[in-house]
């Protein structure tokens, strides 16, 4: 009875392992692919995406340590206003890349 459940142990340990392993075990897919042949603007407009959700996860953290009481008062204000500036910066670089994308598509409908 023990070898048996050594045996079952060690078998859900392997299914359990491949599991897991499996998105590392598979062959690229076609979005993979994709990814991985995008254009210039594309990876501009990646960074953009990434800019700005590290300026909002920065003022996210940064309200979260202040109501917490880890910030101080004087901290906090002179910490929020550089990172409000930056997500603001972040946002308005996303919205004129849309705009030039929307215009671009316009222009190649008209075509």
């Amino acid at each position: 009875m023990e070898i048996l459940a050594l045996a079952l142990g060690a078998l859900l340990t392997v299914l359990c392992v491949l599991f897991v392993a499996r998105p590392l075990l598979r062959r690229s897919t076609g979005r993979d692919e994709a990814l991985a042949a995008s254009g210039p603007a594309e990876d501009a407009r990646l960074r953009l995406f990434e800019r700005r959700d590290r300026a909002l996860a920065a003022l996210k953290e940064l309200e979260f340590d202040h109501r917490t009481g880890k910030v101080s008062d004087e901290d906090y204000g002179a910490l929020v206003g550089p990172l409000r500036r930056e997500a603001a910066e972040a946002l308005k670089a996303l919205e004129s890349e849309e705009r030039k994308e929307r215009e671009e598509a316009r222009v190649d409908v008209r075509r």
